[in-house]
């Protein structure tokens, strides 16, 4: 296989090849081309974000209009306290970036598209809710279903725009863009089922209602920084991907890979972990085995990503050293040879 055409191969660098072999904006169609090409690729670029603003618009509203508006205030205070954790490991998987660091607006922009990508989520999915019956049900929708699309739509947070700034400029910035992607669909994630468990509350004391609330919240905080290490591992590979243009597919498909079926495991298991342990100790709040299982599973899995980018680290800083000892070497070895100095 070769990516010159024979004509290429064959010809002197001299010789015009133009629509042979070669080609460039030369004449008017051709440029007309290239701008048409653009305004398709913009129209789908944006109409993506726009599809993907009204499906999350319209979730949104459908779950605020089973919330009092009295709780709306509570259900934003208690989603923000529960996107806590998943904010601390993006800010750690921001600062293990040892090339430049990466602008805010386009941060900012990758958060949105995450928040907003996950109405994707909910349509794609909700066609396979009824795959889920049983236990071998459940394990095909996790894999075949949650694990997939979930991954899929913050990838494609990432892909539509960040990836094609001049910010993602190292391989490891597509694991920081992916965290934040991931901390953005975590983001919605936790509002919506904040959302639909606190109105579900029933009526009581102000303090039991509070109480509650907190528990519902504690849930959601601990499961979301699963969403940024899953993220973070499929972000990886797209940067791998961008600066391996030849196998870019097969690469990216390997970050969905890993990225879905660490989510799936997950999904399957920590139920499974949290009914054995409650049918074991009846009396034992859920809470406590659930956040158990969450800090072993999630801490393996962080520990692996922490040493995949630590690995980028101790690397660049080496190539970085050996750039300095060899300029070092090259000024050394000139002065050695000035015959002014001797």
């Amino acid at each position: 296989m070769t990516d010159r055409d024979p004509l290429e191969r064959r010809a002197s660098e001299s010789r015009d090849l133009y629509d042979l072999a070669h080609w460039e904006r030369r004449t008017a169609l051709d440029r007309l081309s290239s701008l048409l090409h653009r305004i398709v690729l913009a129209i789908v670029r944006w109409g993506t974000i726009l599809v993907a603003l009204l499906i999350t618009a319209g979730v949104v509203q459908l779950s605020l209009d089973r919330i009092q508006a009295s709780s709306i205030p509570v259900v934003g205070l208690l989603t923000v306290c529960s996107a806590i954790p998943a904010l601390a490991l993006v800010a750690w998987v921001y600062r293990s970036d040892v090339t430049v660091s990466e602008p805010i607006d386009v941060l900012a922009a990758t958060f949105v598209l995450g928040v907003l990508f996950a109405g994707f989520a909910v349509v794609l999915e909700s066609p396979f809710s009824a795959l889920g019956q049983g236990l071998f049900g459940q394990i095909l929708l996790f894999f075949l279903v949650v694990g997939p699309i979930e991954e899929g739509v913050k990838l494609l947070a990432v892909r539509v725009y960040a990836y094609r700034q001049p910010a993602f400029s190292a391989v490891i910035d597509g694991a920081v863009y992916g965290a934040v992607a991931g901390l953005g669909f975590a983001t919605i994630e936790n509002a919506l089922y904040i959302g639909v468990d606190f109105v579900q509350l029933p009526a009581s004391s102000l303090l039991r209602t509070v109480s509650a609330g907190t528990d519902i919240a504690a849930t959601r905080a601990i499961a979301g920084p699963g969403h940024v290490i899953y993220s973070a591992f499929a972000g990886y590979y797209l940067g791998l991907a961008k600066f391996n243009p030849k196998h870019a597919g097969p690469i990216i498909v390997k970050g969905l890979v890993i990225a879905s079926v660490i989510h799936a495991t997950y999904n399957t298991l920590v139920g499974v972990f949290v009914g054995i342990v409650h049918g074991l100790y009846p009396n034992v709040p859920m809470l406590i085995p659930q956040f158990g299982f969450v800090v072993l599973y999630l801490g393996l899995f962080g520990l692996l990503l922490f040493r995949k980018l630590n690995r980028y680290r101790e690397t660049y800083r080496q190539l970085e050293e050996e750039v300095v000892d060899s300029s070092e070497l090259s000024v050394d070895r000139t002065e050695f040879d000035d015959p002014v100095n001797h």
